[in-house]
């Protein structure tokens, strides 16, 4: 079987699809890096909608969500944006922890698994 990749660079890719399984890489705020973490968590959920269509999927489709926050203390923030994002009665099974992440501007990473379409 053929994997598919999207986004390929030499060090990852966005998104790879396997048996029509889409797995996503972390996706992180490019622009709003450094402000609240409410502009942040609402950018990468964007970014991860795009990636899902490229895919051929959508936040319907999402299985399986890893959230990691700078500050859990802040998962209140986040959950108000994911809250009004996630597909009613679609939402996917989700794990939300505390790391380090690769730039101190970041608040936010997210990656996820889904079906495609």
């Amino acid at each position: 079987m053929t994997i598919e990749r999207i986004g390929l660079t030499a060090r990852w890719c966005d998104a790879a699809i396997f048996n029509g399984i889409v797995f996503l890489a972390g996706h992180v705020p490019e622009k709003t890096g450094g402000r609240s973490l409410t502009e942040q968590t609402e950018e990468v959920l964007a970014l991860l909608e795009e990636t899902l269509a490229d895919a051929g999927s959508g936040k319907e489709r999402l299985l399986s969500v890893q959230i990691f926050l700078t500050d859990i203390s802040r998962i209140g923030e986040m959950n108000a944006v994911w809250d009004k994002w996630v597909a009613q009665g679609h939402a996917p099974a989700r794990a939300t922890v505390e790391a380090k992440l690769a730039s101190p501007d970041y608040g936010i990473e997210i990656t996820a698994v889904a079906a495609k379409r």
